[in-house]
Parts: C-alpha cells; structure tokens; sequence
C-alpha cells in the first residue's frame, strides 16, 4: 500500500513538472530579465519582480527590507529578502530552499544578450540564468507540484530568495536567520544537477597596509618605501603559497587550499617614494582546516617580511571570514536522500562531493541549520559558464531537479 501511495506521489509529481515546463521557463526567464547585478547591488527592483511572480503563481510572499545603513555597510545599494511559506498537515519539518537573486555583471564577450532569456537547442543564456536564479524556480515549481500532488505530507517550506550572495551574504540568509524570520529544521541551497554537494571551502580575506614616509624621487633615500616593503611582503607570501599544494583536502571536488592576492594600490605620483601600499588577498580554506590557524599562519608569514624592512610599518587587517562547509550526520542523511532521488530522476549515479567555492549554505550550518546544496544546472560551472561570458542552463536539467526537489520534499515530509 505504502508502495502505491510512494509511486502516486512520484506520478503526480513527474506530470506537474512536464505539463508547467514552459510555465517554469518563462518564470526563469521573467527573472533573467531582470537585472541585479551585485556590485552595484541594487537589487530591490528584482526582488519585488520576483515577488510579484510568485505572487502570481498563488504564493504568499512576505518581503524583508534591510535597513538601508546595513545595507550600505555591506556595499550594496538595495536589497530586499523574500520569504514564501508553504504549510502542508501539521506538526513536520521545516525545510527552507535558498536560492541568490544577485548575480556578478555581465563583463564583456557575451554573443547573447545577458538580459535577454535567449533559447538556443534547448539552453537558456542569461547572467544568472545557472547560478543561481533558476534555483528560485527549481523550488518555486517544486513547491507547486506538491501542493498539486494531493499527498498526505506534514511539515513547512520555505522559499527564501536573498540578494546579497555576491556580497558574502551577511544581510540575506543571516539577516533572515538571525532575526528570527526563520527557523528551519534543515535546508537545501542552491547547486547543480550532477552532484549533491556536502561540503565546501571557506575564505579568509586579509587587508595589508603598508605604511612609509613620501619623499622627492631625487632623494629617494630621505624617505621609506612603502613598496619596496610590500614587495618583500609580497615575496615571501608568494612563496609560502607553493607550499599548499601538499595540503590536499581528502573530500573529493575540493582539492588543495589556495592563495590568491586580487588587489594592490598605492603611490602618489611618478616623482615621489611611495608612502601607502594596501593590497587584500584571498586565502581559500579546505573544510579540514581551522579559520583561525589559517589567520594566525597568515599573519605569522606577513609578520616575518615586514620585520626585513623596520622603518616601514605594516597593518593586517580581516575583510571576511567565510567558515568551510562540513558534512554532518543530519546533512549526511539528506544528502542520501537527495542522492537516491536525483540517480533515478537523471538516469545515473548522483554521488556526495565538495566544491572549491564558498557559499551562503555556511550561514544556515553556523545557525546550526543542516544543509547541502542540490538545483538546476550542468555538471560544471565550466559548462555553465558560470561568472563568465554566455553563462547558460540546459532547460532538462531544470525540470529534472524540480523534480528530484519536490520528491525528497516529499519524502522529508512524510509521503
């Protein structure tokens, strides 16, 4: 009996999917259209179009304002966190499905139009359109097709559409969290079709500051030179980093930690000793590794450089701090599931892996939320073109993994 009524759900749900897919298009493509391009962040605008969207779809949407100095603070213009809630029975769960509505600008090389939804041989191209607002109608539609599948669930979902990913989401999924405008059980973030991901890298952003004393560039010598003591700081940063290729993390997707220096400015003019060098950069940390260690690591290599040029004096301060993502029993376990689901919907085994990145889904685990990240999107972010030129969704995988969404929401609620 159990068995029919598994198989009914998993029916009622794979007909919603075919029968609204041009539907759950044409809701993508209403999104891509949109532009929220974060910097500059002002992302109102696309938060209220994806609201009233929803809204149309027979969705109540509640929208959470950021306080414009928050905002501000975190170097964005606008932003607007949306909440769409969805009870079934009584008592249960309650899942929540993030998914970004920011996206990095377009840049230059596009042959299609970044704000145009293009469909070409069954791929739509837009900015955004893989990573990550076809996420927001992944759950939007999965949603839906429990509602329309008349199973007997318990539990709540919800639909959280953020805007500050790009921006290291302080003011979207830990707004939301620490405000107390939610409190999942378990949630699932925004990710691609051919993996369910369990853990990923942190980053560690550090500021350096390197401070001399300006002097005519004909008496060079009356003077400090912030550069050349960057430079000294710079060399021995760049040859620590050799040394992290033999850290390699033994979760699979994730490899070695990296160091990547992004940012340098600094000099007054041609003529004149340099007195100011900044330059930030970005340390990526495998999940095994300790924040903290990292930083004191970090700060120790810098330290030594700078005691070679003693006149100069030298700042480190913390821009971000992203904690890695780790594997839980309780993610584990959803994991498992997500992955059972997505190997018969794809037609091929969907395993666990880690990803090089770091994402919002860190907030949800710090709140003590677990958390994987499951959606709609091809197997790499290289195909994807994912922050790159023509990004692109192929339109199978995004009925698939609404499919494998609604099923384990299924599951996780009692069908």
């Amino acid at each position: 009996m159990e068995g029919k009524a598994l198989m009914s759900v998993e029916n009622a749900i794979e007909t919603f999917v075919r029968e609204h897919r041009d539907a759950q298009a044409q809701f993508l493509a209403e999104i891509v259209k949109t532009p929220s391009d974060n910097p500059p962040g002002d992302c109102a605008p696309s938060a209220e179009r994806v609201a009233s969207l929803l809204e149309g779809l027979g969705f109540t949407v509640e929208r959470y304002k950021v306080p414009d100095a928050l905002v501000r603070a975190n170097g964005m213009v606008s932003a607007t966190n949306l909440i769409a809630r969805r009870k079934f029975g009584r008592g249960g769960p309650t899942i929540a499905l993030n998914a970004h509505g920011d996206v990095v600008p377009p840049g230059e090389g596009w042959t299609h139009d970044p704000y145009g939804a293009e469909i070409v041989d069954g791929w739509m191209y837009g900015r955004g359109v893989a990573v990550s607002k076809s996420d927001i109608a992944t759950y939007a539609f999965a949603i839906l097709a429990l509602v329309k599948s008349g199973a007997a669930l318990n539990g709540t979902v919800e639909l959280h559409v953020t805007y500050d990913e790009e921006a290291g989401g302080e003011i979207g999924p830990r707004y939301i969290l620490e405000q107390g405008l939610s409190k999942p059980s378990l949630a699932i973030g925004a990710g691609f079709s051919y993996a369910v991901v369990s853990a990923h890298n942190g980053c560690l952003h550090l500021e350096v500051e390197v401070l001399g004393r300006s002097a005519h560039a004909a008496r060079p010598f009356t003077g400090v030179d912030a550069l050349e003591a960057a430079n000294g700081v710079l060399t021995a940063l760049y040859g620590w980093r050799a040394g992290l290729a033999a850290r390699k993390s033994a979760i699979a997707g994730i490899g070695s930690p990296q160091m990547t220096i992004g940012l340098i400015s600094g000099g007054i003019n041609t003529n004149v000793v340099p007195d100011r060098v900044t330059f930030r950069l970005d340390r990526r940390m495998v999940p095994e590794e300790n924040p903290a260690e990292v930083e004191a690591e970090l700060r120790a290599v810098i330290g030594r450089a700078a005691k070679l040029h003693p006149e100069a004096r030298v700042k480190v301060n913390r821009i971000l701090l992203a904690e890695p993502l780790t594997t839980t029993p309780a993610s584990l376990k959803l994991a498992e599931m997500l992955c059972r689901h997505a190997s018969r919907v794809m037609g091929e085994p969907i395993g666990t892996s880690g990803v090089p990145l770091y994402t919002d889904a860190r907030h949800y685990a710090k709140a003590g939320v677990p958390i994987v990240l499951y959606g709609a999107g091809p197997r790499t972010i290289e195909e994807a073109n994912a922050h790159r030129a023509d990004e692109r969704l192929p339109l199978s995988d995004l009925y698939k993994a609404t499919e494998v969404v609604a099923l384990t929401l299924a599951e996780l609620m009692g069908a």
